[in-house]
């Protein structure tokens, strides 16, 4: 792999119930804020697997093949490993990224609400089960592109899974923190340098 462009464009997707109000994507916000000539791009992704994809296709549609990097929380983890593995130039970073989101979300077919807006409700459909079976993507390639954060005390998702799945770059394995990884801000400074190291 030839040695990557300077970060110009950067890409945030949150995770299943999330928003781009949780605080690790305020937090990466802020910093892109403060990068001159820095594409920052946080969208509120759709409940739909199928549609969610659509809208980050429409987003980054313009985008140059060198220099963009994807960040990806839980469910967002698992949407930019998929677009990652598209894109084999764009550097992927991953913050415990859900491994098998169709066997996971399926417990979670209903009403659901909004960590951030609990008062605003969305229903998960059962197709949307089939749309993230869709998405599930190949085997990784090009290890150098790929970051991952990986708390062992993610109350939701497996460790050993996600070590299994996505540790096959640049991998912090974390001996405690939590699935929202909310000591986020000790472990920024890595990610960041793994966004822009040349």
């Amino acid at each position: 792999m030839p040695r990557p462009a300077p970060l110009t464009h950067l890409l945030y997707l949150h995770g299943f119930r999330s928003s781009p109000q949780s605080v690790k994507a305020q937090q990466m916000a802020v910093w892109a804020s403060q990068q001159p000539d820095l594409t920052w791009v946080c969208p509120q992704l759709p409940p739909s697997p199928q549609a969610a994809m659509a809208l980050i296709g429409d987003l980054v549609r313009d985008w140059p093949e060198d220099g963009v990097a994807v960040v990806g929380s839980s469910l967002g983890g698992f949407y930019a490993a998929a677009l990652g593995n598209r894109r084999p130039h764009w550097r992927v970073a991953l913050l415990n990224p859900a491994v098998d989101p169709a066997r996971d979300l399926a417990a979670y077919i209903g009403e659901q609400h909004y960590w951030h807006r609990p008062d605003e409700a969305f229903y998960f459909q059962p197709e949307f089960v089939q749309e993230l079976q869709a998405l599930q993507a190949d085997i990784l390639t090009h290890p150098a592109r790929w970051f991952a954060l990986i708390a062992k005390g993610d109350e939701l998702l497996d460790w050993r899974e996600m070590m299994g799945r996505y540790g096959i770059g640049r991998t912090l394995l974390l001996a405690h923190s939590d699935h929202a990884l909310s000591d986020f801000e000790r472990w920024q400074a890595e990610l960041i340098r793994f966004l822009t190291q040349p």
